[in-house]
């Protein structure tokens, strides 16, 4: 895979779909840096490594182009998959977070990519990172507490 990469292009490489709705020719941009697609956040590592390590008994994975099936979004059913070149990809999973946000870390030499049916596709460039859930402050009861007003929860996309 390159870091020039259309939607079209990726989806026929990886036989992963997305919403007719969705322009297939569009450039997937590449990002260095915080992103977010849906439910779910990628950090450069170096912002959290005081609060993400692995496990004993984290496993670490070779992300295949078929993709990885990172989180499946509440709301609508449908996945956020990783892909990305084999042998050049490291998923792992799972990992301790003080803020219980993490699903993994990404370890990558090359491009990757999330896919999800109704975002399309993002880019990330090559680096180390946390992928997790993303929450946001509304209106109900707050993840481990009761009833706050402004309460965080996660996003649900």
């Amino acid at each position: 895979m390159n870091s020039n990469m259309t939607l079209s292009a990726l989806t026929t490489l990886t036989g992963l779909d997305v919403f007719d709705y969705l322009d297939k020719e569009v450039s997937i941009p590449v990002v260095d840096g915080l992103q977010a697609q849906g439910d779910l956040i990628v950090i450069p590592f170096s912002l959290l490594a005081n609060i993400v390590t692995p496990l004993p008994w984290t496993r670490s994975v070779d992300v295949p182009l078929s993709g990885v099936e990172l989180l499946r979004s509440a709301a609508g059913g449908n996945p956020h998959s990783l892909v990305a070149d084999v042998g050049e990809c490291v998923w792992s999973t799972p990992v301790k977070d003080a803020r219980g946000l993490a699903l993994g870390v990404l370890d990558t030499q090359v491009t990757a990519y999330l896919i999800h049916p109704e975002h399309g596709a993002t880019g990330i460039a090559p680096g180390r990172y946390v992928i997790g859930r993303q929450q946001e402050r509304g209106v109900g009861r707050a993840r481990g507490a009761r009833g706050a007003r402004g309460a965080v929860m996660l996003v649900a996309d």
